[in-house]
C-alpha cells in the first residue's frame, strides 16, 4: 500500500500538540492594524484551539500528526 500523502497546504496553517489538540494562528493580524484596537491586537497574537468537529477534519488532513 503506498504512503498517504499530507496536505502541505494544512501542514503549513496546523500543528498537533502531545495531547492530539490542533493549534493554529488567528486570523486578522497581516494588515489593516491602525483602526484595531491593542487590547484586540493583543489577543490575536496567542495561538488558539480547533473545536473538536474541526479536529477530526484536520485529522484527514494530515495522516501522519495523530
Amino acid at each position: 500500500m503506498p504512503k498517504m500523502k499530507t496536505r502541505k497546504s494544512a501542514a503549513k496553517r496546523y500543528r498537533v500538540t502531545s495531547k492530539g489538540k490542533v493549534r493554529y494562528k488567528k486570523q486578522g493580524t497581516r494588515h489593516i492594524l491602525t483602526k484595531k484596537s491593542s487590547k484586540r491586537k493583543r489577543n490575536l497574537r496567542h495561538l488558539d484551539t480547533l473545536s473538536p468537529e474541526e479536529t477530526k477534519k484536520v485529522k484527514v488532513l494530515l495522516p501522519y500528526s495523530f
